[in-house]
């Protein structure tokens, strides 16, 4: 994924129509690289999402984590693309520190979602902040 956070509330704010950005955020999930089947294990399965979700990370140089992930849901595996988005490129101390309800308010993701999917994305970010404390 090229895009950056900055550039996906950008492209938010010119999208009028819900549904619009609904379908946006699944096209961010099929920009998603491939998941490695053995990398879908217990470990890197998230727990509190209603839908199954894996998230596996890595320690990169410059103190930053790689993200890769998948979901059995488009619209969730988007939502996963969106919580990478947000995370992308900051160190692992400021992934700890980072709002991510802050940021989802400025997509207005947490107006539009189920309350399972807003669990779900809760559990994705509290997922990346523990690996980025772990790492």
């Amino acid at each position: 994924m090229t895009q950056s956070f900055a550039e996906l509330v950008s492209d938010f704010e010119l999208i009028d129509d819900w549904e619009d950005r609904y379908r946006h955020v699944i096209e961010l999930g099929r920009e998603l690289p491939a998941m490695d089947e053995a990398l879908k294990s217990a470990a890197t399965k998230v727990s509190g999402c209603a839908s199954q979700v894996w998230i596996h990370s890595t320690t990169l140089p410059h103190n930053t984590l790689d993200l890769i992930g998948d979901s059995d849901a488009l619209i969730v595996k988007g939502l996963i693309a969106v919580v990478f988005l947000m995370f992308k490129g900051l160190s692992k101390a400021d992934i700890v520190a980072y709002d991510a309800q802050a940021a989802f308010a400025k997509l207005g993701l947490t107006e539009h979602l189920t309350r399972q999917r807003s669990n779900g994305v809760a559990s994705m970010v509290k997922r990346i902040k523990a690996d980025a404390l772990a790492a």
